[in-house]
């Protein structure tokens, strides 16, 4: 074991320690003066919520002012060690003993919260948590310890994301609101068909808003067929417009990038419409499309790089084959489609094509949705087929070929059998690949600081606070190894991360307008649907109040209410992932409060 428990040894009272001496430890400057106990927690917040958020604040305090912040106990070996090290180096250091601080057990608690590291010694070095005693030694060992304690406060920004998505953007604007200088650079690398989108990542531009506004036009589709059996009569043969669609979804799209530019600029956040490569520790070159490089710092990084659509390998699958990326901005009609893949971007995108009255056909490798759940799978496909989506079961294509050229042209698809030497071949217009996503993490110099990632799925390791095997730079979003590939995972974990990082504020009564996505397209109005939570301060912010206007309220509010009588607080709504995109996940993400009197109006995705 190399770290020490929170918990005392031995007999005796809580909190008590062999030696309860203050002072120098071998050139560590300790911050409480001899023989008198530290408070570091004011008797002045009324409620255990508040005081717990003035302790954060003030832990906060001594991390910003210390070149070196140790969180120690006197008994502990391991602390000793980290201690002796930064004395060895001529380092002063700021020590707190926890066992020598009357709250010392909830200032453990608080720096848990912060670091996710419930033991000690904690270790900051010019306000990077570096970890534990052997963390503190690796970090030594490798020379990243000594770059830290060189830097000094001259960087460019406080904060520098790599990925304008919605995990960066989240993070982005958090720590903004929590007071520091931040900068944001998003590059998308267009497709191989020339498909290229504005800031806000895959989820806005090319996955769940426009794949939810086609769903919804697929809807209408079939809404049409039905409206016959509810009495509506008309003569006009109906036909869906591929353009008129795309046209409209895009110039949504268009408007949410625009919102998250404007967002970003009112919270001062600088944003950069470049690529960014690591050149050495702290430090990123930023080259734009016309070549031109710039350099910035910055004390800590975040990477939100997320994934892009996988391609087969194969003769003319980049040459002549779509994926999500291109699907949606697609400027005509993709006719006769085969969709390669059985994920859920592959059902879904067949599900839509279909209710446009398109010739759509799947082809499957194994099974359908692996790691869901099988028989509800089988359902689904089984469903699809009922409404005339065709499946080729245990075939991989090995060539494309073009045989015509157009909007759509020709492809032929050669395929052969998993499970023998079977070969078929099939002609569509357009061939969607939806096979699975890659990584953006292998061109970005992460090599050259030490960061480390999965060699075969270019993911990168994280801790519980998605901090990598740098002390300084973390990772959100859908190349955190091990974590959902979700977007409401990602504002969270953006979120969560800038405030672990820079300190949360005191938020008590939240509220907002929403924009319902079916809305969107249609033109209806903006900023019309609220929703509000009221809650009790001195109750940890217990939910006692839950109000929204807008569409299907009675079923969002059902589900609430049950939540509500299990003691639903804000805190478990901020924990809880949103189903997206939906109404209810307002509920989630919930950040004004009406006391401040800030703009409410909704400007974005997440």
């Amino acid at each position: 074991v190399e770290q020490s428990p929170p918990q005392s040894p031995g007999p005796g009272k809580a909190g008590d320690a062999p030696n309860r001496r203050s002072g120098h430890v071998r050139g560590a400057r300790v911050l409480s003066p001899p023989g008198r106990r530290a408070r570091l927690s004011s008797p002045g917040p009324s409620s255990s919520s508040e005081a717990r958020e003035e302790l954060r604040r003030r832990l906060r305090g001594l991390i910003e002012r210390s070149r070196v912040m140790i969180f120690s106990k006197s008994y502990c070996p391991h602390s000793t060690r980290v201690k002796e090290l930064f004395s060895s180096l001529g380092v002063e250091c700021n020590v707190l003993e926890l066992d020598q601080v009357d709250d010392g057990a909830k200032v453990q608690e608080v720096l848990s919260e912060i670091t996710n590291q419930k033991t000690v010694p904690n270790v900051f070095v010019n306000k990077v948590h570096v970890g534990g005693c052997d963390q503190t030694f690796q970090a030594y060992q490798s020379g990243l310890l000594q770059k830290l304690l060189q830097e000094d406060s001259a960087y460019d920004y406080d904060l520098i994301i790599v990925g304008g998505g919605s995990g960066g953007l989240s993070c982005a604007k958090e720590a903004a609101i929590l007071g520091k200088k931040v900068m944001v650079l998003d590059f998308v690398v267009p497709s191989p068909q020339g498909t290229s989108w504005g800031l806000g990542g895959t989820c806005v531009n090319v996955g769940c808003i426009p794949k939810k506004l086609m769903h919804q036009a697929a809807l209408l589709g079939q809404a049409l067929c039905d409206s016959r059996k509810f009495g509506w009569e008309y003569n006009q043969q109906v036909k869906h417009n591929w353009e008129t669609m795309t046209k409209a979804i895009q110039n949504h799209i268009s408007s949410l990038n625009w919102g998250y530019r404007l967002s970003l600029r009112e919270k001062a956040v600088a944003y950069v419409n470049s690529y960014g490569e690591f050149v050495e520790h702290h430090k990123i070159k930023v080259t734009n499309k016309k070549g031109q490089e710039t350099y910035y710092t910055a004390a800590q990084f975040v990477i939100a790089t997320g994934e892009r659509p996988r391609y087969l390998g194969i003769q003319g699958d980049k040459e002549y084959c779509i994926t999500s990326d291109d699907l949606f901005s697609l400027p005509y009609c993709p006719g006769k489609t085969l969709v390669v893949g059985a994920s859920y971007v592959a059902l879904e995108c067949a599900g839509f094509l279909a209710g446009f009255g398109l010739d759509v056909t799947v082809m499957v490798r194994s099974i359908l949705l692996r790691g869901f759940d099988q028989e509800m799978a089988e359902k689904v496909g089984s469903y699809m087929e009922q409404h005339g989506v065709k499946f080729l079961r245990k075939f991989i294509p090995v060539m494309i070929q073009q045989l015509e050229k157009g909007s759509p042209g020709k492809l032929k698809v050669l395929a052969k059998s998993t499970e023998g030497t079977e070969t078929i071949e099939g002609v569509y217009n357009t061939v969607l690949l939806a096979i699975g996503r890659d990584s953006c993490t292998r061109k970005m110099g992460l090599e050259k600081i030490g960061v480390k990632i999965n060699e075969k799925s270019g993911k990168i390791p994280v801790n519980d606070v998605e901090q990598t095997s740098v002390p300084y730079v973390y990772a959100v979003g859908d190349i955190s190894e091990g974590k959902p590939e979700l977007t409401p995972v990602a504002i969270q974990s953006g979120k969560l991360l800038a405030r672990r990082l820079f300190g949360a504020s005191l938020e008590k009564i939240y509220h907002t307008l929403f924009w319902p996505l079916e809305w969107t397209v249609a033109g209806r109005e903006n900023n019309t649907c609220y929703a509000k939570i009221i809650c009790n301060k001195l109750d940890h912010d217990r939910v006692i109040g839950f109000h929204i206007l807008g569409p299907n309220a009675g079923e969002v509010t059902q589900g609430f209410a049950a939540a509500m009588k299990c003691g639903l607080t804000k805190r478990l709504l901020d924990d809880t992932i949103g189903i997206h995109p939906t109404c209810g996940e307002v509920f989630t993400t919930l950040e004004i409060t009406k006391s401040s009197g800030l703009d409410i109006t909704q400007k974005g995705c997440g």
